[in-house]
């Protein structure tokens, strides 16, 4: 795979242990790379019957029954991923997520493709999910195999006082993010632009830190916005190939460049404040924070096999797996209780269960109803991500996971 919400287009989706495929939607937005990633894959799960246009920035591609971008069946365009699931639910999601859920998938994978910083924003929790009328969306993001890394901004500096404590640090930094985000434009661009002097003054005498690369860069992107300066208050984090990283509800953050692939519970529910012309919600998002502080824990994955590691946040709702599979190699993920939904970013092979086979190659997304076992094959080489229920809740639906 060469070097990450709206434009419906095909993609193979295939139901694996029956035979219908379907179709994937990506998502066109100004803040991608122009014609990378999301590209490719649209292209390639349209079988070459769709022609890439040039000057579109091919933002997201989206696999599941999102109301904002759903999945349709390749072999019936007319059929969405959700009401084929609503033909037989417990057949295809299993019962323990039907009674949990409902008759709908629980998540959402995407691949996203980041060319500039996107908003600082954050997830609402359940209990202002629901004032909002909306469900809430943690994240897990995995950096793919052959992205060089992905930069992000990712929850709150530490306050250095030691004398201070957790609680008053909280108070402290709600204060200091509030009050700079509620500071007006005229002073806010007075305040930018004498940074911006200085560091590039600064730059030519001595070696600027990340984030003060960062200022600049951002202050190129989105002139006097008050999210230039409220990066300096959060962790700059670079994740390289296999690393993920997971945010929970309430919890600030901002893409600022690279790809990768993401799994959330089913809802696209944000709130933002800055880095974007889209809506922003400043006094919401500065009420909601947890501002907790501390730098967020780096995921390397748990080994299920030579050719798989799994990647289990501490939500219910999902998991992600990833495989890199070598020339001649195969993998079998085991029946579970649950769907699942596959995309493969490289290569190609075949995906096999009791009943089917199907070939599969770069841009191929595929579901899996409960209960069916898949092996995956390749010749030459093959990088797929799976995303699940999580299983720990499967095994243990009845406990309070998290």
């Amino acid at each position: 795979m060469s070097s990450g919400v709206s434009m419906a287009i095909r993609c193979n989706f295939t139901p694996i242990s029956y035979r219908s495929l379907m179709l994937p939607v990506t998502r066109v937005a100004r803040w991608c790379y122009m014609v990378r990633e999301q590209s490719r894959l649209f292209e390639r799960n349209c079988g070459g019957q769709s022609q890439i246009e040039e000057n579109k920035h091919y933002a997201e591609f989206w696999i599941g029954t999102h109301v904002s971008g759903p999945s349709f069946l390749e072999t019936d365009h007319n059929v969405s991923l959700k009401s084929w699931i609503l033909q037989n639910p417990k057949k295809l999601l299993g019962d323990v997520v039907v009674d949990k859920w409902g008759p709908d998938l629980p998540f959402l994978l995407k691949v996203l493709s980041v060319g500039r910083s996107l908003s600082i924003q954050a997830h609402p929790d359940k209990e202002l999910a629901g004032l909002l009328h909306k469900l809430q969306p943690n994240e897990l993001d995995v950096v793919l195999e052959s992205v060089p890394e992905i930069n992000e901004l990712v929850g709150i500096n530490e306050i250095e006082n030691g004398e201070v404590k957790v609680k008053e640090d909280r108070v402290l930094c709600r204060s200091i993010f509030t009050k700079l985000m509620s500071v007006d434009r005229d002073a806010i661009s007075t305040s930018l632009s004498r940074l911006i002097s200085r560091l590039n003054r600064e730059k030519e005498t001595r070696e600027l830190s990340s984030k003060e690369e960062l200022v600049l860069k951002l202050e190129k992107q989105y002139p006097n916005d008050v999210g230039v300066l409220a990066a300096l208050l959060l962790h700059h984090l670079i994740l390289n190939p296999g690393e993920a990283l997971y945010v929970g509800a309430n919890e600030p953050h901002a893409y600022l460049t690279g790809e990768c692939v993401e799994c959330m519970a089913a809802s696209d529910n944000v709130v933002r404040a800055s880095l974007t012309p889209k809506y922003m919600d400043v006094k919401v998002l500065s009420s909601m924070l947890t501002y907790t502080q501390g730098l967020p824990e780096i995921l390397k994955g748990v080994p299920l096999n030579p050719y798989t590691r799994r990647y289990t946040p501490p939500f219910e709702e999902f998991e992600i797996d990833r495989c890199v599979l070598t020339g001649g190699s195969s993998v079998v993920f085991p029946a579970v209780v649950g769907p699942a939904v596959f995309v493969v970013v490289s290569g190609e092979g075949s995906m096999l269960t009791s009943s089917s086979e199907e070939r599969v190659w770069e841009g191929s997304a595929l579901f899996a109803p409960a209960g069916t076992e898949v092996c995956v094959t390749t010749e030459t080489e093959l990088e797929l991500y799976r995303s699940g229920v999580n299983n720990k809740f499967l095994m243990n639906p009845n406990t309070q996971h998290g």
